[in-house]
């Protein structure tokens, strides 16, 4: 019951999970939903732009 509200989007599989799944090395998250696991890849290049972003304000 204490993961009952994790997902997660594997790598190895490009389809999103539940807890019981592939192994955390093959997958994103937790996330509180399957439809925000299903945009893991999304918020990755999303965070990804805004962390490169700033490193360029920085320099």
């Amino acid at each position: 019951m204490a993961h009952e509200n994790e997902w997660y989007y594997c790598l190895k599989h490009n389809t999103v999970e539940p807890y019981e799944g592939c192994r955390a090395a093959d997958r994103l998250g937790p996330y509180p939903d399957r439809d925000t696991a299903a945009r893991a890849l999304e918020i990755a290049r999303e965070r990804t732009e805004e962390e490169d972003r700033k490193d360029r304000e920085d320099w």
